[in-house]
């Protein structure tokens, strides 16, 4: 059945987004059920059958990507299927870019003309090296002209991380101290959702939507490599409608 979600934003008209949840497919326990990820241990025929279920929903096949928590953002339109990138972009319709998650954070962007569209991956550590900017870069939009939606990912209570993680996002800018709380000696309860708005609203994004969900804690919804382990994806996807 393909379960998901349209993002409440106020995108063009032209602009589709659908986030899927972990309901409706065909993946036995502990993929169970909507499990779109090729990488996790579940059986091919099952992942195909939950990613044919999701394109009947979409106008083409998705762009899906080898994700390498790296800040690479290719054209959806252009790249090989399983390309190892972190991001896609579009401009023409119907090429469709999709970023799967279980705890990191989706990023949808498009501009107020829906000329372009993207999608990027955002964990710790691709938030860190840039994959936010690089994939507004990419899409070459004004970024006062940008809308972000925030899709669901492991929320601050539940995201404990290391002196070292604290340290690498302070020394790139000193007000993201703000977005830890401490924890266990040595450990940080992190706020990726305020980090990423942190990031795009320096990069000159204002118009920031979603963020309000934490995968760890809904389990009937969303799947959570934190909380689970061996665990399904989730798909994040956003395209462009031909004008006619």
């Amino acid at each position: 059945m393909a379960d998901g979600f349209v993002p409440a934003w106020p995108a063009p008209p032209r602009v589709r987004a659908l986030q899927t949840l972990r309901t409706g497919g065909c993946s036995p326990a502990p993929w169970d059920s909507f499990n779109l990820g090729d990488h996790v241990g579940d059986a091919p025929a099952r992942v195909a059958a939950n990613r044919a279920a999701l394109s009947r929903r979409l106008p083409a096949e998705p762009c899906w990507l080898k994700q390498v928590h790296g800040t690479l953002a290719v054209d959806a339109a252009l790249a090989a299927k399983n390309t190892e990138a972190d991001a896609a972009f579009a401009r023409q319709p119907g090429a469709v870019c999709v970023v799967m998650t279980a705890d990191c954070l989706p990023v949808l962007f498009c501009d107020r003309s829906a000329s372009a569209v993207g999608a990027a991956h955002a964990g710790w550590r691709g938030l860190l090296a840039g994959v936010l900017e690089n994939t507004l870069a990419a899409m070459r939009i004004a970024p006062g002209d940008t809308l972000a939606w925030l899709g669901p990912a492991i929320g601050p209570a539940n995201f404990e991380v290391g002196d070292e993680v604290r340290s690498a996002f302070v020394e790139h800018d000193p007000a993201a101290a703000a977005q830890f709380v401490a924890g266990r000696p040595g450990k940080w309860l992190a706020d990726l959702y305020g980090l990423a708005r942190q990031r795009l609203r320096s990069a000159g994004v204002e118009a920031i939507y979603g963020g309000g969900s934490c995968t760890v804690d809904d389990a009937e919804r969303y799947f959570s490599y934190r909380r689970d382990g061996t665990t399904g994806r989730m798909a994040s996807l956003i395209w462009l409608e031909d004008e006619s």
